[in-house]
């Protein structure tokens, strides 16, 4: 391989080629430096990350277009790979064929070819966009294309690839922020759900008053603390301790009875103290009863 040829033939080639501009030859250039690497072998595999660092293409976009025109013109043989993880595969195509010495009167031929060959297309293009207007009735000149013109051209195409982009991160912020909404919903019909359920479990661990009453008078206690025992956890939602719902209310009411005889109890006891303080006598002082307290200690 005779890289020296092969960089002339790439170099005609382009100087015909009028379609292409300095970001194309900066990427065949950086694909010629990977060639180089790798010995001049075919086929290679390259790194998109690697070819834009070295031929400081910013854009994935014009870096897609600009290997897009290289493979339709013939410079490569581009194999693209979706995974991540292997990189593309492309060949490099023979030029040395170019590099062979052209008489003027061909590349003077080549040249007009080219120039003519895009004054017809945007004469047609032009042709066309007049058809489609009903308003225009004017006829246009057809200016003459050159290379600043392309260049315009290209970096109207990046504008439009930035709005894309643009537009895509702002689609994919409101489906984000449709995707919180919608599992905050069903965050919220989920606590409900549960509310529910747990609603549902409550009324058939709850009794009914009458069931107490008769669940009372079979441990030998009055309807009066049956209805107590209702009232109050009816109040409380059937809780116990106000956070965790009742699994058996025979085993409350077997505790609610024996609070109630303890309570008893100690109100029995706190009466007799209250009596036995009221009828003290005042022998109990350990005095005399009749005091005279006129006399000295």
């Amino acid at each position: 391989m005779n890289y020296i040829k092969h960089l002339t033939g790439f170099f005609e080639k382009v100087s015909v080629d009028y379609d292409l501009n300095p970001t194309h030859i900066s990427l065949y250039m950086a694909i010629f430096q990977l060639w180089n690497q790798n010995r001049f072998q075919n086929p290679i595999s390259i790194s998109r990350d690697e070819l834009m660092r070295i031929s400081k293409i910013a854009s994935t976009a014009t870096y897609h277009k600009c290997m897009k025109d290289i493979t339709e013109r013939g410079y490569v043989i581009y194999k693209p790979s979706f995974n991540p993880f292997k990189g593309s595969i492309l060949e490099v195509c023979n030029l040395d064929f170019y590099s062979k010495p052209v008489p003027k009167k061909e590349l003077k031929k080549r040249a007009t070819k080219s120039k003519n060959d895009q004054v017809i297309k945007q004469v047609n293009e032009q042709v066309t966009k007049q058809a489609l207007n009903k308003h225009q009735t004017s006829s246009k000149h057809v200016p003459y294309i050159n290379n600043i013109n392309n260049t315009n051209i290209i970096n109207i195409a990046k504008q439009e690839n930035l709005k894309n982009e643009k537009k895509l991160i702002f689609t994919n912020s409101i489906f984000d922020e449709v995707q919180e909404s919608d599992l905050k919903v069903e965050l919220k019909e989920e606590k409900k759900l549960r509310e529910k359920k747990k609603k549902v479990e409550i009324e058939k661990t709850k009794p009914t008053l009458e069931e107490t009453q008769i669940y009372f008078l079979e441990k030998n206690f009055p309807e009066v603390e049956a209805q107590r025992f209702f009232n109050y956890f009816e109040s409380n939602g059937w809780l116990v301790g106000g956070r965790t719902k009742m699994k058996d209310w025979k085993a409350a009411a077997r505790n609610w009875m024996l609070n109630a005889r303890k309570f008893d109890n100690r109100t029995n006891a706190s009466v007799q103290t209250e009596l036995k303080t009221i009828n003290l006598n005042p022998k109990h002082l350990h005095v005399t009863n009749q005091k005279n307290y006129g006399e000295a200690l």
